[in-house]
């Protein structure tokens, strides 16, 4: 006869729950009962085997089905026992919860270490953005001992096997009814032990340098873009591979153009003669001087555009455009002379000015009845 509870009823699930509802609910009997937190207490120790057996039969499709259909004597001599790795959540229980985040599947401690990335702030200028530039920055950075090759021992010498872990990097303890592997904290998980350490790196395989690199900013870049240099970070640990360098764009503003995506826009004033006459006006560019025709009546706010003046596109063939917006400055102080030709003018256009407001009167006369 099997006395066995039943798997559902030890989670505290329906037989219908999901993989994950049966993942949640391990992973809170097995915080709750762990030995670590109840140490001596042979109940919880129990209640965590029977939790640990119910996960191994309901998280396999196969057992689960069989299972459901004949209960324990379907499994054909049941539980065989706990292997914690067999459950790729279980080690991130331990990991957050108990210190064990390096026992179960984890990347052994002292082995190579990818270097870490860097990141570079870079300010250029308005037009250095559109068009584009080569410039070198100075990068303060751990980069590989030369004087040893990263290996933390000068040439020709070489480090002897850790005496605690035997070359392994790892020690053997017994925890409760586990048999756990931790990083050797002798050799930190290398394996070996410097005993003649280099006299550059001081047996660290890495030294603090200041590399100087010529950098390529693409024409088109706009600020806060992000360029990534493949290797530049700093260097890794006992010849990891190393980092890479993030080079993060600031871009000064400008005090004549503003920017929108690969058009750029400006505003330039004219006067009333040259509003109400017309005239060709000199509008700077990215690129220099640039010629445009302001025809006769043209109002304040009008805008004209300069095709391919812009910004290059990034990556991509062809520019923006440059939008100029022209605005009639209208004099404050006048000399007499210029009083006497504007009072000439209001004379001249009196009638015509009575048109207007004639023709505005009718509109709103019609409108309102």
């Amino acid at each position: 006869m099997n006395n066995k509870r039943d798997c559902y009823e030890v989670l505290g699930i329906s037989r219908d729950a999901s993989d994950q509802e049966i993942k949640s609910a391990y992973r809170r009997l097995a915080l709750k009962y762990h030995p670590d937190k109840n140490p001596n207490d042979k109940g919880a120790e129990e209640k965590f085997k029977e939790a640990a057996e119910a996960y191994s039969i309901l998280c396999d499709p196969d057992k689960r089905a069989r299972y459901d259909r004949y209960g324990h004597s379907g499994l054909q001599g049941g539980f065989s026992g706990f292997d914690p790795t067999t459950f790729g959540d279980f080690g991130d229980i331990l990991g957050e919860f108990f210190g064990f985040g390096d026992i179960f599947g984890g990347r052994r401690r002292g082995g190579p270490e990818r270097g870490a990335d860097l990141r570079y702030d870079l300010k250029i200028s308005f037009r250095e953005a559109a068009f584009g530039l080569k410039t070198r920055i100075k990068i303060p950075r751990q980069d590989t001992c030369g004087a040893c090759d990263g290996r933390g021992t000068p040439r020709g010498k070489t480090p002897v096997k850790c005496p605690t872990c035997h070359g392994t990097g790892q020690v053997r303890y017994q925890q409760g009814f586990f048999s756990i592997s931790r990083t050797c904290n002798q050799c930190n998980g290398a394996g070996q032990i410097v005993t003649e350490p280099c006299p550059e790196c001081q047996g660290r395989g890495r030294v603090r340098r200041e590399k100087v690199l010529e950098v390529r900013i693409p024409a088109g870049v706009d600020n806060g873009a992000r360029l990534r240099i493949q290797g530049e970070g700093e260097a890794g640990v006992h010849n990891g591979p190393p980092g890479d360098l993030y080079v993060v764009i600031y871009v000064e503003e400008h005090p004549f153009f503003q920017r929108q995506g690969n058009n750029i826009y400006c505003q330039v004033p004219i006067g009333v003669t040259q509003a109400v006459l017309g005239a060709d006006i000199t509008v700077p560019t990215l690129e220099g001087e640039e010629k445009v025709r302001i025809p006769e009546g043209t109002q304040s706010g009008s805008v004209f555009r300069l095709r391919n003046k812009g910004v290059v596109s990034l990556g991509e063939r062809g520019r923006g455009d440059q939008f100029v917006t022209v605005n009639v400055v209208i004099p404050t102080k006048l000399t007499r002379e210029q009083r006497q030709l504007f009072e000439s003018l209001a004379k001249a256009s009196k009638d015509d000015e009575l048109v207007q407001e004639r023709n505005i009167f009718d509109k709103v006369k019609d409108i309102f009845g």
